[in-house]
């Protein structure tokens, strides 16, 4: 279809596509991330006689998402543009969208046209937030999610179809959009029920490659950031492995939140594969860690404190101090020989790597974290000033590759 074609040619594109349940051409048709929006035909007409041809031209409601779209191209196209017109254009698109979707009962050609609808709301939503429209911060992305949960809900609902038919194969596309305004509005609480949907779902692994990829990788982040670092390794891991080796943008996001995922579980890093998606910070961390060097691995944080923030990895960084510590005591251990260590060796290490200000006290309170979380199986005998060590193992691997 060509991209100089008149208002009504277009329409009647639209029409046919409708026809012939040609859910990906619609979708592109009806798409602001689409080539048509480029053709200044399609918005040279005056409204009320593109309210004609609409009504001529297409059914209900095909004519109404189509009219909310060019109204969406003609604020677009104005100087200055109104994004937040443009918006609202879009927001009445979805509910229109909404009603095919109702409309078109045990059928789902039509979810292109949907993904297509969704996707553009957001990122409307995303450009008003930037633009510093609304009341307060998210206020929009969050009328916005609005939309998103209202087709979630039709696709979750389709349980009479069949296999085939069923718009539950579009519940992932949508969770992806949710997960993608939740994580920027930083309400990830939200993301629960979501998650649940998915894992309990039929269709988990038979869903598109690409977006069981994002939902791993954002599935992951939300792990990270509840602590429960097994369950992100492995999503973050098959997010890593799976995407395209030609997306090496993608690859280097999800590998800054997997690479400290990992070190905090015991496993370091190699450089070849930091250098290879410019993430060597990681490397100069575990080579702190490795030495056990705490004043060098503050140095580091301090270093790359910029990066670390701009990622919201800063405080997960600065939980892998304590495997810095454990390394440290290892290495008195190995000198000493015994398993009655003085804790004035530790303080004396800490001073040897740099930590003048270490006192006593703050020493006392590193072992007994390191007992805690199992870094050290000991204890610390407050009478004699010493850590009494067991003979089998005293410092557990931190992980297969760790040292």
């Amino acid at each position: 279809m060509g991209w100089n074609m008149n208002l009504r040619g277009y329409l009647i594109g639209i029409q046919r596509a409708f026809d012939a349940q040609d859910g990906q051409l619609l979708g592109g048709l009806i798409s602001l991330q689409d080539q048509h929006v480029l053709n200044s035909n399609l918005i040279s007409v005056d409204e009320s006689k593109t309210g004609m041809m609409l009504v001529e031209t297409l059914e209900p409601p095909l004519d109404e998402i189509a009219c909310c779209h060019l109204k969406c191209l003609r604020v677009l196209n104005r100087t200055p543009r109104d994004v937040h017109e443009a918006y609202k254009q879009q927001t009445a698109c979805v509910q229109a969208v909404i009603k095919l979707l109702q409309a078109l009962k045990e059928e789902n050609w039509c979810l292109p046209i949907m993904y297509s609808a969704c996707l553009d709301l957001r990122l409307l939503a995303q450009k008003c937030e930037e633009c510093g429209i609304g009341t307060k911060p998210g206020e929009i992305l969050e009328k916005a999610a609005e939309g998103l949960m209202a087709c979630f809900r039709i696709c979750t609902a389709d349980n009479r179809s069949a296999d085939e038919d069923t718009k539950r194969h579009g519940m992932l596309n949508l969770v992806n959009q949710l997960f993608k305004v939740y994580f920027r509005i930083n309400k990830l609480h939200l993301c629960k029920p979501l998650i649940r949907a998915i894992e309990s779902s039929a269709f988990k692994d038979s869903f598109p490659l690409a977006e069981q990829i994002t939902y791993k990788y954002f599935v992951g982040r939300k792990a990270m950031f509840d602590s429960d670092y097994k369950c992100a390794e492995e999503y973050l891991t098959f997010a890593f492995e799976m995407c395209p080796k030609v997306h090496t943008k993608n690859k280097r996001l999800i590998l800054i939140y997997l690479v400290p995922v990992k070190m905090l579980l015991g496993y370091m890093p190699k450089e070849e594969t930091l250098k290879m998606y410019d993430v060597l910070q990681f490397y100069e961390l575990a080579c702190a860690l490795r030495e056990g060097n705490v004043r060098k691995f503050e140095d580091v944080i301090a270093k790359h404190e910029a990066f670390f923030i701009k990622f919201g990895i800063y405080l997960l960084v600065e939980k892998l101090k304590i495997i810095a510590y454990r390394n440290l005591f290892k290495k008195v251990y190995l000198i000493m020989q015994t398993h009655q260590l003085d804790l004035q060796h530790f303080v004396q290490a800490l001073e040897f790597v740099g930590k003048s200000d270490i006192n006593m006290d703050e020493t006392q309170c590193i072992v007994a974290n390191l007992i805690y979380e199992g870094k050290i199986k000991g204890y610390i005998s407050y009478q004699h000033n010493k850590l009494v060590v067991s003979k089998q193992n005293p410092f557990p691997t931190l992980s297969v590759n760790a040292t």
